[in-house]
């Protein structure tokens, strides 16, 4: 297991004084990109493959929002790692140690030459360390879309600061962008998101928004076909 530690400052906060739900989501998307260092031959594989490892879905469940100033501690640990895929969780903790977030995530190793499922060594996964699988709702991580009429949103041209060093948008900017779309009122209590394709500078995203049971799906079209899902519940 992999721990970093923070507090909650402005920069994380919306006008409630708490946390946001995507500030919770870069925390963890940090502490997941930082544990790499805890794993050397791991590191030095994908190095040396021009290799990495791409969030194919997560799935998180609000416990508690964390306020202003709150000293908070984000783990992470890989449960599980097939050839093509590593399974984690990624929890936030407060300063008493009670969870405020639940994640788990899988992710999908990549040839970034030709943009392919690529396959690590088994050498390679038997120096990883495994940790228990946490306890939380394991939902499916395909996201079915609706087959009601959706509302059309206005059209998102994808900017340069979406997009990060993997030279496509960075996951959490399409969870900052379906919150936004959402009712002002609507507060999610657990979020899961499915990416199904990459999106670069210089495309435009299509948001349809779909009315489900307890929640909202954001489907997110870009050239011609469905990119990402994302389903918020209340």
């Amino acid at each position: 297991m992999y721990s970093i530690k923070t507090r909650v400052t402005t920069s994380y906060c919306g006008s409630d004084g708490c946390m946001k739900l995507y500030s919770a989501l870069l925390l963890m998307q940090d502490c997941s990109e930082l544990w790499i260092e805890s794993e050397p031959d791991y590191q030095r594989f994908f190095i040396e493959n021009n290799m990495a490892q791409l969030l194919a879905s997560r799935q998180v469940e609000v416990i508690r929002k964390p306020r202003y100033k709150e000293e908070l501690t984000i783990t992470t640990s890989v449960y599980d790692m097939t050839p093509m895929y590593g399974f984690r969780n990624t929890f936030i903790y407060d300063a008493d140690g009670k969870v405020c977030y639940k994640s788990y995530s899988i992710g999908a190793f990549v040839d970034m030459v030709n943009k392919k499922l690529h396959r690590i060594d088994e050498d390679v996964i038997k120096t990883i360390t495994i940790d228990d699988k946490l306890d939380m709702n394991y939902r499916e991580r395909r996201i079915s879309i609706p087959k009601t009429e959706p509302k059309q949103c206005h059209p998102i041209d994808i900017l340069r600061s979406d997009i990060d060093y993997n030279n496509h948008v960075n996951n959490v900017s399409y969870t900052r962008m379906a919150l936004d779309i959402l009712p002002h009122d609507f507060e999610p209590k657990e979020m899961r998101v499915e990416y199904k394709s990459q999106t670069r500078f210089g495309d435009t995203l299509q948001p349809l928004l779909f009315t489900v049971d307890n929640g909202y799906i954001v489907s997110f079209m870009a050239n011609g076909h469905v990119c990402t899902i994302v389903e918020f519940l209340a």
